[in-house]
């Protein structure tokens, strides 16, 4: 199968696009037959070497976490999944930029997506999902409370937004003016991010923030915690250094069928949207590490024919 493949650490341009082996289906999985993956910010920080004494990873390398295509084959013991269903989910560690991809967890492509909207849910939505439950754990339930997103507007963000809004929680977001609309077409309170965010806050929120969850990354965990007044109220999934300096917790996705079926259902429904900055072919899989590398670009999908 031709796959995107890097064999050292390295710039985007240590990818290049290879034949390899097709792997198979192990118990407990399905392998799909890709027609559109996503770069993630992980998919880079491993090729750049840069996780490279937290992480083993084994080389050569396909990046990729998120995959969506139609599975061509079934792993024993999977129920309710057949050959020929269009699902998107999540493989491994390293390994969807490929023709071929396994994924451990899945659900089906609701109909209003798009097959690229479908490649960017898979990680962004898991996460966001296991951050709101992490808070949930920590506060009890949310309904009726007020969740602070920051960075509301990116792929993590607004699926947040999405998911707390269908649980009842109230929520202000976090976004450039750019995105303000955005936010509001999403049903959240809207405000600037940056200097200055708690009296925003006070005055959109005058009854308090009850739990604040940081998608963005942008070391704003410290103002977090003083707008919700308590540490366990505060969650990122982008911060792990702030985490453990304001004792806050650090949340990771997981390969949970259940985690992707619930923004699945969220699609079905026409309340969730995944976010699309970019899509591209794969032979321009360098070019899309380079865009997502930098910064700012949105989420960035490759097709494959």
């Amino acid at each position: 199968m031709r796959a995107a493949r890097y064999h050292r650490y390295g710039p985007p341009d240590v990818i290049a696009l290879e034949e390899v082996p097709a792997p198979s289906a192990p118990e407990g999985a399905v392998r799909v037959r890709v027609q559109a993956t996503s770069v993630n910010p992980i998919d880079w920080l491993l090729r750049s070497g840069r996780l490279a004494e937290a992480v083993d990873l084994p080389l050569p390398a396909i990046p990729g976490r998120d995959a969506a295509g139609v599975v061509d084959q079934v792993g024993a013991g999977v129920e309710g999944t057949r050959v020929g269903d269009v699902v998107f989910g999540l493989g491994g560690l390293a390994d969807t930029t490929a023709a071929h991809a396994v994924l451990t967890a899945w659900a089906p492509v609701p109909q209003p997506w798009s097959m690229p909207e479908a490649a960017a849910a898979g990680l962004a939505a898991a996460t966001a999902v296991r951050g709101l439950d992490t808070l949930a754990d920590a506060l009890g339930d949310l309904a009726g409370r007020t969740l602070l997103v920051e960075g509301a507007a990116g792929s993590v963000g607004s699926a947040a937004v999405a998911v707390a809004r269908s649980r009842g929680i109230r929520v202000v977001g976090t976004a450039s003016p750019a995105h303000q609309q955005l936010l509001a077409d999403a049903g959240a309170l809207a405000t600037t991010y940056g200097p200055g965010l708690p009296g925003r806050l006070a005055e959109l929120c005058p009854d308090g923030v009850d739990a604040a969850l940081d998608t963005a990354g942008a070391g704003t965990l410290g103002t977090l915690v003083e707008v919700v007044g308590d540490p366990a109220g505060v969650a990122t999934v982008a911060d792990a250094a702030g985490a453990g300096e304001h004792g806050v917790a650090l949340v990771f996705a997981e390969n949970d069928s259940a985690l992707l079926q619930t923004a699945a259902d969220l699609g079905a429904r026409g309340d969730y949207r995944p976010r699309v900055a970019r899509v591209l072919p794969l032979d321009d899989v360098v070019r899309a590490h380079e865009l997502v590398e930098r910064g700012g670009a949105g989420k960035v999908v490759l097709t494959l024919p």
